[in-house]
């Protein structure tokens, strides 16, 4: 797949934010993961944030933007995409979300349907974001994929399994949201003490195994 074409926008004095238009790929996720890596080594950047076909470099003090804009769009026009890992994480799910009824309601689906199409996606996490350690996960099935809430709740508990548009994810800390909950899970994913804090990484694969469900 040749690379879409890549955009820059200037945030303030030290931020340069890369953007491509399209649909949600795997494939063009997966120029970014490769972008992101060969970004840092760029002198004059001191930070990477990879977003969802996006990517934000924070740029020192003496460094040049428009050297560094030219470079980026040099190795955008030659990378070579990176593939999802080999890193495969199950997340077991209580479906028992506040949502999970009236999803299935207006879906003209049984409960157990939707979880069965929720539990059957394998998915890739394209970024980390919104909040330490939430995974914006790609490969929702599309006849899951739910508008977010018009009014989002003011707390929404960490663990929480929930759809948004186009995209499913895990609440990592307990925060407003405006994305539907359909269940929730024990599995902690951002931990402060670990190694490695975030349980997830982009390019981990996802799979949701259900151990109960509402009746």
């Amino acid at each position: 797949m040749e690379s879409p074409d890549l955009q820059m926008s200037r945030l303030g004095e030290s931020g340069l934010l890369f953007q491509s238009k399209g649909p949600l790929s795997l494939d063009v996720q997966g120029h970014y993961w490769s972008l992101d890596l060969q970004c840092r080594d760029i002198q004059g950047v001191a930070e990477c944030v990879l977003g969802m076909h996006s990517l934000l470099l924070c740029l020192s003090p003496d460094a040049d933007p428009e050297d560094i804009h030219q470079r980026v769009l040099q190795s955008w026009r030659s990378i070579t995409p990176m593939a999802p890992r080999s890193t495969l994480v199950d997340i077991p799910v209580v479906y028992d979300g506040e949502d999970l009824n009236g999803i299935a309601a207006r879906k003209h689906l049984s409960v157990a349907e939707i979880v069965l199409l929720h539990t059957s996606g394998e998915y890739t996490v394209f970024a980390l974001g919104s909040q330490p350690g939430f995974p914006y996960l790609g490969g929702l099935d599309e006849r899951l994929a739910e508008p977010r809430r018009t009014e989002p709740r003011v707390r929404v508990e960490a663990g929480s399994v929930v759809i948004g548009g186009g995209q499913t994810g895990i609440i990592s800390r307990t925060s407003p949201s405006g994305w539907h909950i359909i269940g929730h899970t024990e599995t902690q994913l951002f931990d402060i003490n670990r190694t490695q804090a975030a349980l997830l990484s982009p390019g981990d694969r996802v799979r949701f195994t259900a151990v109960a469900m509402s009746t």
